[in-house]
């Protein structure tokens, strides 16, 4: 039975209360009473502002199902369309051109472009390797996956593999940091000179020498070739921005390449660095530029319980003293949060790099409610009002504080699953009053808007109009925004199979679009314009070969899900300037067509073969269960969960969205039927039970289907049309609170 306390009229879990009373509220000027009437305020103010939002993205799908019952298949008259859509006020008509007016934001938002980890936030040592990853090895991540082109074999360290990580990593130094003349695999030394950074090559006559500095040992054995010293520099003398130790043996030294750094950490006596020429014991880049703490898709939070902890960590990050006891190898040791960094610049000043990932924190979006607070009529209240309220309240802590996340003083918050203008605008009211409340300067709240809804690709640039004074972020989320195409226009026909939906026309229109609009709307400088996650965390060869692409498309930031990830991605970035693309695309104009990016991804025409609708329905029921077992039945929000091959794939809520709104739109459309479909499900439960069997924690399926988490699943599939929006949360929450509760 939970135990509440009375807030001015709220009804508050008692251990929430005492967590906002007692802890996030310790230290800061600002009462207790204060914090709980303005909430309160909020809650019962905006609270059925919220409720009328939902009620009409109800209403308006109400009336696109009836329109596709009225014309089924591809839409054949465009302008009936659009003028439909118009009509129910699904579009609305674009304004002038403008310019956002976001006061000034942190660098790793503004103007520095690289990779952006998601983590969850109820996870203390996740969060920490997270905010950590503003560095990472590039010798680990070379080693520990197929970034070369094959995996490791076996726990015992492999010379030969590790002189190819050191070779691949120098090529990646020639390319990116080029010394005027020959190669990093060559030298032998690195000092500090009147050119910058000077790399020595030993004994080779055939140096075009010009200008650099020759030498000739005194004490060269009789008859042997002289010692012959030749001191190269960058080829781009500016790269080399600072260093630490002595000049003539330098134990660190730091490069840069379109905002970013590199570390070439110089060590004779590590294990490593012993073997090598120049005593390079590792290369360090830049990594996790910024990170995305999220409270939404990769946790599992239905309760007070689950929103304490995930506010408690959340508190750690922003004052900076979140620790966790962590085992590896044998050994315990404390994982806190790094310090940053600081050298000597080559005029001698400080260098100062920080030591830690810009942290956003992404709240929840507009639908759930949340049993841990109920307003004056005995309703739950929206999460998403109180997590913005209380991650905002938290992130004072950060901006009382020298070094912290923020040098701007800004909060960073990502807002998710916003349909359109209209729920863009009520997030822009909600922060404006939250900065009232916590007597903050306005629009010190920014928003990160999540471009994941047809709704709003349809209408983005009035969506960033709506919190143009905010705005610091739009990216890409092209899991959601596939299960939100599927739940909108599931009354026009079966959609293609969950593979091909990439090629679809509207896809390209989709993530070109988003860049043309931030460009459009004054992003350059001032914000971020991100892409989505790369959701196969095995597949690092894979990923830098085809990750490129994100910035190639002018986005400052994508998705990774881990620090080894970001490593890697960080690559990317060093080979292409970000700033040069969005310059030329800027110069072209608006890419993408309104009519492609509505046109519907429908298998009209296209006989799948019975073959082909087995493997479709399998993949999706099995990577359906495969996640839904986790986040049921031990409270996992997000993992790498092995497909129906075997290979691990990050799930969270947004893959499970697509898979769910597949599957549902197949059997609304006979394409497939229930029997066929519930005899997969119990098929690919053994499956998933098999693939779980180390897991002491995991509790099998089958033989019994009679547990939440196989009911969860199911109901994710046979009720997905009825779901608003075609989303997991309102199936998640129930049958995971049925479990908490067994």
């Amino acid at each position: 039975m939970t135990q509440r306390v009375d807030r001015h009229g709220l009804q508050v879990d008692e251990g929430l209360a005492a967590f906002v009373d007692e802890m996030a509220l310790d230290g800061l000027d600002l009462s207790a009473d204060a914090v709980w009437r303005g909430f309160s305020d909020i809650v019962h103010r905006m609270g059925p502002e919220n409720r009328d939002l939902l009620a009409r993205r109800e209403e308006m799908q109400e009336k696109l199902d009836a329109w596709h019952r009225d014309h089924p298949g591809p839409v054949e008259d465009r302008a009936a369309y659009t003028d439909f859509l118009r009509e129910i006020g699904y579009l609305v008509e674009e304004g002038d051109d403008f310019t956002i007016e976001t006061p000034p934001t942190d660098p790793e938002i503004a103007t520095v472009a690289g990779p952006q980890l998601v983590v969850p936030i109820m996870n203390a040592r996740y969060a920490l390797n997270a905010a950590n990853a503003r560095w990472g090895s590039l010798y680990d991540a070379l080693y520990g996956t197929d970034a070369m082109g094959d995996a490791p074999e076996g726990r015992e360290y492999d010379p030969a593999r590790g002189d190819r990580v050191i070779a691949w990593a120098k090529g990646l130094l020639d390319e990116l940091f080029p010394l005027a003349s020959g190669s990093h695999e060559m030298a032998v030394g690195y000092s500090v000179g009147e050119r910058g950074l000077e790399a020595m090559i030993l004994n080779d006559q055939d140096w075009r020498d010009s200008d650099e500095t020759r030498k000739t040992a005194e004490d060269a054995p009789t008859g042997n070739t002289p010692r012959v010293e030749h001191l190269l520099p960058l080829d781009r003398p500016e790269a080399f921005v600072g260093y630490s130790g002595p000049k003539d043996a330098p134990t660190r030294l730091v490069l840069e390449r379109n905002g970013l750094h590199v570390v070439l950490v110089i060590d004779s006596e590590h294990r490593i660095g012993k073997q090598d020429k120049a005593g390079l014991a590792d290369i360090e880049l830049e990594s996790a530029v910024s990170a995305i703490v999220d409270c939404e898709d990769s946790v599992a939070a239905v309760d007070a319980e689950d929103k304490v902890l995930a506010y408690t960590n959340w508190l750690g990050l922003m004052r900076g003293d979140l620790a966790e006891e962590v085992s590896k190898g044998g050994d315990t040791f404390t994982r806190k949060l790094a310090e940053d960094r600081t050298y000597t610049a080559p005029d001698g000043s400080d260098l100062r790099l920080k030591g830690r990932a810009l942290m956003l924190i992404r709240n929840v979006g507009h639908l759930m409610t949340t049993p841990a607070i109920l307003d004056r009529d005995g309703n739950e209240v929206f999460e998403g009002l109180m997590d913005g309220m209380f991650t905002s309240l938290i992130a004072l802590h950060d901006l009382s504080r020298e070094g912290g996340n923020s040098q701007t003083g800004s909060i960073y918050v990502v807002k998710p699953k916003m349909h359109g203008p209209e729920e863009v605008a009520f997030t822009d009211r909600l922060f404006a009053r939250i900065e009232e409340i916590l007597d903050l300067p306005a629009n010190s709240v920014k928003i990160g808007i999540m471009d994941e809804e047809r709704r709003t690709s349809a209408n983005l640039k009035e969506c960033i109009r709506a919190a143009k004074g905010r705005v610091a972020f739009i990216n890409t989320g092209f899991l959601d925004r596939t299960g939100d195409e599927i739940h909108t226009s599931m009354e026009a026909g079966p959609m293609v199979r969950k593979g091909e939906m990439k090629n679809s026309d509207w896809i390209k229109a989709y993530e070109d679009g988003n860049v043309d609009v931030g460009l459009a709307c004054g992003f350059r400088g001032k914000a971020q314009i991100g892409k989505g996650m790369w959701a196969e965390p095995a597949l690092m060869e894979a990923m830098l070969e085809q990750k490129v692409g994100h910035p190639k498309a002018g986005a400052n930031c994508a998705w990774v899900p881990s620090p080894t990830a970001a490593t890697l991605h960080a690559i990317h970035y060093h080979r292409v300037d970000v700033a040069e693309v969005q310059e030329k695309i800027a110069q072209k104009g608006r890419r993408a067509s309104l009519d492609d990016l509505l046109t519907l991804p429908l298998s009209s025409g296209k006989n799948y073969s019975d073959e082909e609708i087995t493997a479709e329905i399998e993949n999706n029921a099995q990577g359906i269960l495969g996640y839904v077992v986790r986040w049921v039945d031990q409270g996992v929000g997000c993992s790498t969960v092995p497909d129906i091959h075997d290979v691990g794939k990050m799930e969270d809520r947004a893959t499970c969205r697509i898979s769910s709104q597949a599957l549902a739109n197949w059997l609304h459309h006979g394409v497939v039927d229930r029997d066929r479909v519930m005899e997969t499900m119990k098929k690919m439960a053994k499956v998933v039970d098999r693939q779980n069997e180390g897991d002491p924690a995991y509790r099998p399926m089958a033989p019994d289907y009679d547990g939440p988490a196989f009911k969860a699943a199911c109901d994710l599939v046979f009720e997905g049309r009825e779901q608003p929006s075609g989303y997991t949360e309102p199936v998640l929450h129930r049958r995971r609170q049925e479990r908490k509760a067994l």
